[in-house]
C-alpha cells in the first residue's frame, strides 16, 4: 500500500482533532514488530485517528518507524512531535445485518403530567421496553398479546 497525502489544511484539522487523544500503541525497545503493526492496524481500523508513543531515544529511528507505518498500512502521517507520532487512515465502512426477526428494543418517552391551573406540567422521561405499553394515565404496563376474534379461534 502507498501511503496516503494530505494537503496543509486536512493536516491541520486531523492534528486538532487528535489534540486530546491519548496513545493507543506504544512501541517498545523491540521496535517495529508484526505484532506491533497488526495492532496499529486494527487501531487504525476502530478509530482511524490515533496516537502511537515510540519510547527510542533516536530521532532517526523515530521517523523510519514513521514512514514504514504509514507506507505499509496505507495511512496518512499527521504529524510527528517528540515520541510521539500521529496517524490518519479513513475507516472503513461496517456492514450493518438486518434480522427480520428482531423485536423493537427501549425507547425514551417524555410523559406531561398536568397539575393545578396555572402550573408548570410535570416533565417525565420513562424508558419503554418493547414488551410494554404506557397507557393513557402516563404509567407502563406490560404489553399483553393481540387477542384473537372469536370467529379465528375457532378456525385454529
Amino acid at each position: 500500500m502507498s501511503k496516503i497525502v494530505l494537503t496543509a489544511a486536512e493536516r491541520r484539522a486531523h492534528r486538532a482533532e487528535a489534540h486530546h487523544l491519548d496513545p493507543v500503541v506504544m512501541i517498545g525497545n523491540d521496535g517495529l514488530t508484526d505484532a506491533v503493526r497488526k495492532e496499529v492496524d486494527a487501531a487504525l481500523n476502530a478509530h482511524g485517528l490515533i496516537k502511537v508513543r515510540v519510547f527510542c531515544d533516536e530521532r532517526g529511528e523515530r521517523e523510519s518507524i514513521y514512514e514504514r507505518l504509514a507506507q505499509e498500512l496505507g495511512a496518512a502521517p499527521v504529524q510527528h512531535i517528540g515520541k510521539l507520532l500521529v496517524l490518519w487512515r479513513p475507516m472503513p465502512e461496517k456492514h450493518k445485518t438486518v434480522d427480520e426477526d428482531r423485536k423493537p428494543g427501549p425507547r425514551d418517552v417524555k410523559v406531561l403530567k398536568f397539575g393545578r391551573p396555572g402550573r408548570r406540567p410535570e416533565v417525565k422521561q420513562l424508558k419503554v421496553l418493547g414488551n410494554q405499553r404506557l397507557t393513557a394515565g402516563g404509567q407502563i404496563k406490560r404489553a399483553k398479546p393481540k387477542q384473537k376474534s372469536i370467529k379465528k379461534r375457532q378456525g385454529d
